[in-house]
């Protein structure tokens, strides 16, 4: 499992607008959210990797994320053979190489 650069990521939760669907905990490949109390809550957030389901699927916008700015987007990246900068990971064991990261990365 990867880890990620501690208060980096660009999700947000405004709990007032969230009905407790539970929708955001289904599509988060992370699981980044939880229902508590029947509202979703952040309880990772730095498991976070930016890549946007949660907002999408969110029926009331209470979750909202920058998708294509973190760590989803360098893995796709890398995987498809692009370059870019937009790498954040660390690996468990603290190695700052991993899958997406290349030069001038972490």
């Amino acid at each position: 499992m990867l880890t990620y650069l501690k208060n980096t990521t660009t999700l947000a939760l405004e709990p007032e607008l969230c009905a407790g669907c539970g929708m955001c905990t289904e599509v988060c490949p992370q699981g980044v959210l939880a229902l508590e109390n029947g509202k979703a809550e952040i309880v990772d957030r730095d498991a976070c990797m930016e890549c946007g389901a949660c907002a999408q699927n969110c029926p009331t916008a209470a979750l909202t994320v920058e998708a294509g700015v973190g760590c989803a987007a360098a893995i796709i990246n890398s995987a498809m053979g692009r370059s870019g900068d937009g790498c954040c990971c660390v690996v468990e064991t603290g190695n700052k190489e991993g899958p997406s990261c290349g030069p001038g990365c972490c």
